[in-house]
């Protein structure tokens, strides 16, 4: 048993990510659930499957998050800067 990911949407979703790290540790729970569904017990499945989808998406949120907080910061620097630049 595996989990076949259709569209490839899996992938783009990762590679939107812009931090090396970031994408190789997102991709890596992505492809995480096809070691571990051949040893769960069938009845079983839909809940790995479920916690599997949570912890994807939470790490996604995370990034998204942190992702957001670096472009805020960049911005109020690039602010900074052009502020200073006009005062001189």
């Amino acid at each position: 048993r595996t989990v076949d990911l259709v569209g490839g949407a899996h992938t783009k979703t990762a590679t939107s990510l812009h931090m090396h790290c970031w994408r190789a540790e997102v991709i890596e729970e992505i492809n995480r659930i096809n070691q571990v569904l051949p040893n769960v017990p069938g009845d079983e499945n839909t809940d790995e499957i479920r916690q599997w989808m949570d912890a994807v998406l939470d790490k996604m949120d995370h990034y998204k998050a942190e992702h957001y907080r670096y472009v805020k910061e960049g911005v109020t620097l690039l602010e900074l800067a052009l502020w200073k630049a006009k005062l001189d």
